[in-house]
């Protein structure tokens, strides 16, 4: 938003200027993350912070945890879909996964988890403070060491008690209750949005084809609510404010958009955007993405 002030000869900025610059905001502005309180110069991640997040590193730091160095390095190979980063050698074995991972198999990892009690939520693909805790957990029961890395012995040991998790179990539709969708969303492509549950649903002609779970604007910088349409597509996006990644955007009204966070991904609802609507799981939001057409119906509500 431009404000302009007021002085005894009148307002600063006028007439077609404020229209132009106005007009370019709408289309260049970007949303970046900010802690829930609304703060419009916060980093991306809490300081100092020392209890675990949604799931993130405490002090938000998504680099993988530090071991005792071996005498020969030994690294792992990458899985399909997982981050590049290396995590260090463990002496259970290679580290296959560690904090800051992502893909296929950390979202595999914490099914599996789950279905043995040990992970108590949706499956993020995301390997964030509470996987660490959730693999401390089991490498604790098992009598290994709690390193919170999942390393060849570990993973293992988890094979053999738990089953090929089901596509529901890898991708259950929201980590919340979807709401009713409002009456608005009943009828033609919609993407309905409700503040209130912190969920988004994808639907077609009053069926719901996906759910996933957002969060929005602070505050201070608050989500526009009312019926709205994507006039905009942009799959690499960096913000031109901010400069930062929103990636799989789909712009709805001004600078505001529906797009994948990382920081969502890594902090859950400690932060807050500046207006966007934020999804932390990207295979779902990547099919969203695909399924869209600029024109499709938005609906953001209480």
């Amino acid at each position: 938003m431009i404000r302009t002030r007021r002085t005894g000869r009148g307002y600063a900025l006028r007439g077609a200027a404020v229209v132009a610059v106005v007009a370019m905001a709408g289309v260049t502005a970007g949303c970046k993350e900010q802690p829930a309180s609304g703060s419009s110069a916060a980093p991306s991640a809490p300081a100092g912070s020392s209890s675990p997040t949604d799931d993130a590193k405490p002090g938000g730091s998504a680099s993988p945890t530090r071991s005792a160095k071996p005498k020969e390095p030994v690294t792992a190979s990458p899985e399909p879909g997982a981050s590049s980063t290396t995590p260090a050698a463990d002496p259970q074995g290679k580290v296959l996964m560690a904090s800051g991972s992502e893909g296929k198999q950390v979202r595999e990892l914490q099914a599996r988890l789950r279905q043995i009690g040990h992970f108590n939520r949706s499956p993020t693909g995301y390997y964030g403070t509470v996987t660490v805790a959730a693999v401390q957990s089991f490498q604790g029961k098992r009598g290994l060491a709690r390193t919170g890395r999942t390393d060849t012995v570990t993973w293992q040991k988890l094979l053999g008690m738990t089953h090929e998790p089901t596509a529901a179990e890898l991708n259950p539709p929201t980590t919340r209750p979807v709401a009713k969708p409002d009456k608005r969303c009943l009828t033609g492509r919609v993407i309905c949005i409700s503040k209130n549950s912190r969920t988004l649903s994808w639907m077609i002609d009053g069926k719901v084809v996906s759910s996933m779970d957002v969060r929005f604007g602070s505050q201070y910088t608050p989500t526009r609510e009312g019926t709205f349409s994507v006039y905009w597509k942009s799959r690499h996006h960096v913000s031109t404010i901010y400069h930062t990644a929103m990636p799989y955007a789909m712009f709805f009204s001004g600078g505001q958009a529906v797009h994948y966070s990382s920081d969502f991904a890594a902090r859950g609802y400690n932060g807050a955007s500046h207006g966007c609507v934020n999804v932390r799981d990207e295979g779902k939001i990547a099919a969203l993405f695909a399924a869209v057409r600029n024109g499709d119906k938005v609906v953001v509500y209480k």
